[in-house]
């Protein structure tokens, strides 16, 4: 008969977060230092110190569904104050991308957008699927005279093929949605103190105004540069829609003093200089970012190549440049790499927060 405090620990589990977060869980002497440090960390049931000794014991089904994982914003301080070195923000990184996986419906593509060896794979779904609609509309060829996009690319074929693409993530997102709420309240168990509706605007408050952020206390950038991407990549899916709309119903394209292209521009500065302070410093300031793996990098390069191409396909449009189909085709393919593959890289982690931040809000956990 197995007794009741019989524990089984995960071996593969814990070797895969020890190789993803590069953490020696042996050097872990459970000081609580991480978790008196943490400015995000409840007084009651406090995190990340219970999380480490999960993860290094192997209790996988701890920590799937665990909501204290998403209340982390990684600020490092954890990390920068651990008198062992053993990082705890990268454990609970760790933690958080195997939760993608585990939640990703459908699965396969947070574990292709996980590996380098499938790079070629995702660039070269929607790259195929553009040249399809190209082919069936019929446009194929390079268009005469002064450069204009909806000659070549028919903008109502990919606004119509993106769109139902979109609405398919979407649904996948959902079911992965409700399966991650079910778990949480399994995990957190707790009497309603504040209803959903506004918890959710309570969150959704905090997430626009980056205020967990705002708390770190050892890397300032963090609140700055993780603004700055937030608030450009929002405001890029707003002129994509003003752009989309203007197709359907409105002058198209638009001029350079449009209200949406001068949005554009600015949503693109702040990309440009949120991603270069982040990748500065992961580059530079291994200490104090921890380590970076190919997931956190995957969405914030192609999301500055979207940007760059954008602006280099404005320039090529209004100086009638030769090669302006050529960079428009790939600025699409990044275009479509960004949106529709969002819930299944690092973006999809602000989906999970503000799920697992709205139930902590409405038990009184925040």
């Amino acid at each position: 008969m197995i007794p009741q405090n019989y524990i089984e620990p995960d071996i593969d589990f814990i070797r895969k977060v020890g190789k993803q977060s590069g953490a020696s869980f042996k050097e872990c002497m459970q000081c609580g230092a991480c978790t008196v440090v943490c400015n995000l960390s409840p007084q009651e049931n406090p995190f990340p110190r219970k999380e480490m000794i999960w993860t290094a014991w192997g209790l996988k089904e701890k920590l799937i569904g665990n909501p204290n994982l998403w209340l982390c914003h990684q600020c490092g301080d954890c990390s920068s104050y651990c008198p062992r070195g053993v990082d705890p923000a990268n454990v609970l990184s760790s933690l958080r991308q195997i939760n993608y996986e585990y939640y990703a419906n459908p699965s396969f593509l947070a574990r292709a957008l996980n590996k380098i060896i499938f790079l070629p794979i995702v660039i070269l779904f929607p790259a195929i699927i553009i040249l399809l609609i190209l082919l069936l509309a019929g446009t194929m060829q390079i268009p005469d005279g002064d450069v204009n996009y909806s000659l070549f690319f028919p903008h109502l074929h990919l606004n119509i093929s993106f769109s139902l693409l979109v609405l398919l993530v979407a649904f996948g997102m959902v079911l992965s949605i409700k399966k991650f709420w079910s778990d949480i309240k399994n995990n957190m168990p707790g009497v309603r103190s504040y209803s959903l509706v506004k918890s959710f605007f309570s969150v959704l408050k905090t997430i626009l105004t980056h205020k967990q952020f705002s708390k770190c206390d050892t890397h300032k950038y963090h609140y700055w540069a993780h603004m700055a991407v937030f608030w450009g990549f929002i405001l890029l899916i707003l002129v994509t829609l003003v752009a989309i709309a203007n197709v359907l119903f409105f002058e198209y394209p638009m001029s350079l003093m449009h209200p949406a292209k001068i949005t554009g521009n600015i949503a693109g500065i702040l990309l440009v200089v949120g991603i270069s302070i982040m990748g500065y410093q992961r580059l530079t300031n291994k200490k104090g970012t921890g380590k970076s793996t190919y997931f956190d990098w995957m969405f914030l390069i192609f999301l500055l190549l979207l940007t760059i191409s954008g602006t280099i396909t404005q320039l090529a449009r209004f100086g009638n440049w030769s090669s302006a189909y050529y960079i428009y085709f790939f600025h699409l393919v990044c275009v479509w790499i960004v949106i529709i593959y969002a819930p299944y890289t690092k973006f999809g982690h602000m989906i999970y927060r503000i799920v697992a931040m709205t139930y902590a809000k409405s038990v009184g956990r925040l």
